[in-house]
């Protein structure tokens, strides 16, 4: 599979990688032998990359991908996890101490010495332009804890505020052909910057899958039943924030589109195909859908054509839902 430098790690990771925030939790249950053959099938795919965090399951996703990588020794993958949604969100805790016992924790559950990349998950605004953040996650790589480190964000101005950071590694973003505003100035930011982008929600929670209809329903514990008007979370990482009716729509005229492959094959395809995307993290909860979505990566990708009808969709049906709230 075709890879790419992951910004200021240095590191080549697979333009497929594996999001892993459904072996934890919030996406229904899968046993532990299904999430280990989910992460071996990734490898079998040429997937390099593996995306966690602390919070998924309360540390179930990344316990399992370390007793993966304890039972699979000298694999060539990078794992990024994520750090700071498992306490109040309250920039007082954003703090050396902290983030030492967090690492901690995580290094512990992966069974890695020193973490590849850690991720602040989603902080709150203010803490972005915090000085004493980003001296603290320097002290990490210092420490030897850390590798480098990175922000995940929900919003564009937040990640334009990170990419600006000399010490910022890389930049995770909510971004799919229903959550488009990323390419007006991040990507090109952060390309300027040598700054890595991780797209992450690349099929709007499945809904660029094509397979759901009006009236598809969902496990109560699966959060795109329980979040779809942000109960839990920001709405936005639910279906992009895209009223679910609309998106089915939507998702239909997408796949209309998708000339070589499936639909989401196509939504993954279009996700790698923007300037200044290093990666792309799809989640999965079966080998099959992880040899599908790693597939993705050799398909053709679209003609101009084709760009500008899925641009069409998005000004049409979704633009005015999304594009001035993230």
């Amino acid at each position: 599979m075709e890879e790419r430098i992951l910004g200021r790690t240095g590191r080549a990771v697979s333009v497929i990688g594996l999001g892993t925030w459904q072996l934890g939790a919030e996406w229904g249950r899968v046993d532990d032998s299904a999430a280990l053959a989910v992460l071996d099938a990734a490898v079998q795919s040429g997937i390099t990359f593996l995306d966690t965090a602390d919070v998924y399951g309360d540390g179930r996703s990344e316990r399992l991908i370390g007793q993966f990588l304890a039972g699979n020794p000298g694999l060539p993958l990078t794992v990024a996890t994520k750090m700071g949604r498992r306490v109040v969100q309250d920039p007082a805790l954003y703090t050396i101490g902290n983030f030492r016992a967090w690492t901690d924790r995580s290094r512990a559950n992966l069974r890695m010495d020193r973490l590849d990349l850690v991720q602040l998950h989603c902080p709150p605004t203010p803490v972005y332009a915090l000085d004493a953040v980003y001296d603290a996650l320097a002290t990490l790589v210092a420490e030897q804890a850390i590798a480098a480190y990175g922000i995940s964000v929900e919003t564009c101005d937040q990640a334009l505020t990170a990419i600006a950071r000399p010490g910022i590694a890389s930049v995770q973003i909510i971004i799919n052909a229903f959550r488009r505003k990323p390419l007006e100035r991040v990507l090109p930011a952060a390309q300027s910057a040598g700054v890595g982008i991780v797209a992450r929600v690349p099929l709007a929670s499945g809904l660029l899958s094509g397979r759901y209809s009006h009236d598809t329903s969902f496990a109560a514990d699966d959060h795109r039943s329980f979040n779809r008007h942000g109960e839990a979370f920001d709405v936005g990482e639910t279906f992009s924030g895209v009223d679910f009716d609309t998106g089915v729509d939507a998702a239909r005229e997408f796949a209309a589109l998708a000339q070589a492959g499936t639909p989401a094959q196509a939504a993954l395809r279009w996700v790698i195909q923007q300037p200044g995307v290093t990666t792309v993290i799809p989640g999965a909860r079966n080998p099959e859908q992880v040899g599908q979505n790693a597939a993705a990566a050799a398909l053709p990708g679209f003609t101009d054509e084709q760009l500008t009808a899925i641009k069409d969709i998005y000004d049409r049906r979704i633009r005015a839902q999304v594009h001035d709230r993230w």
